[in-house]
């Protein structure tokens, strides 16, 4: 995604044009596969590190441009999405002998040059699916990387939508939000993993890599948590499908495919299977004024054609695997298979095992099964995969005898050793093979991905506020990764003890209250008594049907009201007769600072927190202004040390961006 050549100029003339070059690409790939052109009989293997940057507080670090500055030009590490982001390329090697050791040791190199130049600018380098401390507010244009491609994407992609962006993923929670630009996409990062194949074993080793992305998957997820929602073991796959969907309600209604897809149906024959269906399928998204070459000339010429082009609009269409179409050092021309199934992370040594768990099923499985499309349906593949995204190692899979078989016994017992018979074949390091499958077989045994030693951390620690829980999995994740220990050997983590906690309490959203009680105002009043006196509250919010904020009621209103009964006497009361109209309220990016001025001057216990519609999203009480100010307490009497000031001269408070979190669930 990072090439800047592209055209901003909507002119259809210009689209035209570029179309005829993607059809023109795909006639010169044509011709060389056929011509016998395309490099085989060799395999070689890489990979792509994304990664996040995080500063101080484990929040997102938007430096990279800033930071690929001081790598003095280190042409192996480039700009991804978000300046959040980067992505470390390894270099492809002949699979064979220590390749999946030196490439973790490039790997390792990489992320070592990139975590010096962060720690200058008071950042450091996570490997995470999806980062735990990642908030909407962080999902901005302002936040967007500046190439023009990145841009160009942004417009064409929200001009194809009728509407802003729509996403629902349920989990053990439930995430529902509208967004009206692409970074969402942002929030994933992978470590993608590349396998050269020939052209006429393509499609074959194609239809393998789709039906063992499924255990490889459930063996490998690391993202199940997304705007501090507790979603699918791998959220990844949900979020990156909806994140640059560019269907119209109409296009959805017709079925038409998202262009992040698994994919629907096996490969006959060839790569340019999938290709011809990019092209006919999905528009073109984005062209460049920059493609000078003429690939028929090209290759009729002796040539080996860019296919610049067809590169290019391939590479706005997302499929799990993706067909590749490259040009090696020697010059000559490949084709690869691109999984992208595979999350950031926990450790290298684990995105190792996971990639040599792949590599090897696809040397052993593909000599058992020439042609495996023979021996599963694809929509068992497909739901397969789905269902590893969704419950990890609690996937139950439709396999190739076509039982039904859970993800735990046909790793352990079955594919695993398929694994070690590939590597062998290949000549793999004896000693490189026991390390890296043995990490996922005791992964797998242990039942500890790293999706559930993230869930099961957080509900060590289900008291603290989601902001700070979120904090800790992410500083406990980058203490673990820095001890090179593979993820199921990693204790839980514990709850963030450090003087910078004050980040997860700069605005009212990180720690107002979530779950709240609320009433209608024509219920009874004695319901809302009756909840005050259930759930030991001394307010309760009034609200429309639709969620809008049209009262409170506070324990002193039903006083007053008691008094009057006992006095004159009355019939049925309802809410809206007791409550107090139009109350005070803030929005959710409103900072501590001013919620504790206008509580003490108004007199307030009580702050409900709106959006700009004025539905009610949260409640902010005195007694949650006293936790914090007891934690300030605590600090000072630890450490002996001044108070740190609500108005932000906390060390760490000054590379904080003020704007929405998260928040937690209060009884008040």
């Amino acid at each position: 995604m990072g090439d800047s050549n592209v055209s901003t100029d909507a002119d259809e003339r210009r689209r035209r044009a570029f179309t005829r070059a993607v059809l023109e690409d795909l006639n010169g790939l044509e011709q060389l596969i056929d011509s016998g052109r395309i490099e085989t009989g060799i395999r070689r293997i890489g990979a792509e590190q994304e990664m996040f940057l995080v500063d101080g507080s484990r929040q997102p670090a938007p430096i990279a441009v800033e930071l690929l500055e001081r790598l003095n030009g280190e042409s192996r590490i480039t700009t991804e999405l978000a300046r959040f982001n980067l992505e470390a390329n390894a270099s492809a090697r002949e699979f064979g002998g220590s390749c999946l050791s030196d490439m973790e040791d490039e790997i390792r190199e990489l992320i070592g040059l990139v975590d010096q130049a962060a720690d200058e600018l008071g950042a450091s380098v996570t490997l995470a699916g999806i980062l735990p401390t990642l908030r909407t507010r962080h999902l901005t244009l302002g936040n967007m990387t500046p190439n023009p491609r990145y841009y160009e994407l942004n417009r064409a992609i929200t001009a194809a939508r009728d509407g802003a962006l729509s996403i629902v993923i349920k989990g053990l929670d439930e995430l529902d939000i509208t967004h009206d630009n692409v970074m969402l996409e942002a929030a994933n990062t992978s470590f993608q993993i590349h396998f050269q194949v020939g052209p006429e074993e393509f499609a074959p080793l194609y239809n393998l890599a789709q039906v063992i992305s499924a255990p490889v998957l459930a063996a490998a997820v690391n993202s199940p948590l997304l705007l501090g929602q507790r979603l699918w073991h791998e959220t990844r796959v949900a979020l990156f499908q909806r994140s640059v969907d560019s269907r119209s309600s109409t296009h959805k209604r017709r079925s038409k495919p998202a262009r992040v897809s698994f994919g629907d149906h096996w490969i006959d024959r060839s790569i340019l299977e999938i290709y011809k269906e990019d092209i006919a399928r999905f528009r073109i998204m984005i062209s460049s004024d920059a493609l000078d070459e003429n690939a028929v000339k090209v290759v009729s010429q002796g040539g080996v054609p860019r296919l610049g082009a067809l590169r290019m609009h391939t590479g706005t269409v997302w499929r799990w695997n993706r067909a590749c179409y490259g040009i090696g050092d020697e010059g000559l021309p490949h084709l690869r298979i691109e999984n992208r199934i595979l999350p950031s992370g926990p450790t290298v040594v684990d995105e190792m095992a996971n990639a040599a768990f792949f590599f090897g099923l696809m040397s052993s499985l593909s000599n058992d099964y020439p042609e495996i499309r023979n021996s599963m349906e694809f929509d068992d593949a497909k739901s397969n995969f789905y269902a590893a995204a969704r419950h990890g190692l609690g996937a139950q899979f439709s396999w190739l005898d076509g039982k039904q078989i859970t993800a735990h016994e046909l790793i352990v017992e079955r594919l695993i050793p398929r694994a070690r018979e590939g590597l062998t074949g290949q000549g793999i390091a004896s000693d490189d093979i026991e390390r890296y499958l043995g990490v996922v077989e005791n992964r797998v045994r242990s039942g500890q991905t790293g999706s559930t030693w993230a869930l099961r951390s957080l509900a060590k620690m289900s008291k603290a506020p989601r902001d700070v829980r979120m904090r800790s999995i992410t500083w406990a994740s980058l203490q673990n990764q820095r001890s090179g220990k593979p993820v199921h050997e990693w204790p839980l983590a514990k709850l963030y003890q450090t003087r910078d906690w004050f980040p997860s309490y700069r605005t009212v959203d990180q720690f107002m209250s979530t779950d709240l009680y609320t009433v209608r105002p024509d219920d009874p009043v004695d319901l809302a008594a009756n909840i005050m006196d259930w759930r030991r509250i001394r307010h309760v919010p009034v609200e429309d049907d639709h969620g809008k904020l049209v009262g409170m009621i506070s324990f002193r209103d039903l006083l007053q009201l008691l008094a009057k009964r006992h006095e004159e006497g009355s019939d049925e009361v309802m809410c809206a007769d007791v409550m107090k109209k139009a109350p005070h309220c803030v929005g959710p990016d409103t900072p501590t600072i001013d919620i504790l001025h206008l509580m003490r001057e108004e007199n307030i216990g009580s702050l409900p927190v709106v959006d700009e519609d004025d539905r009610l999203i949260g409640l902010v009480t005195v007694y949650d202004l006293l936790d914090i100010a007891g934690k300030v307490i605590e600090d000072f009497l630890r450490d002996d040390h001044s108070v740190p000031s609500m108005t932000g001269s906390h060390p760490a408070v000054s590379s904080i961006p003020s704007g929405p979190t998260s928040s937690k669930p209060s009884s008040e």
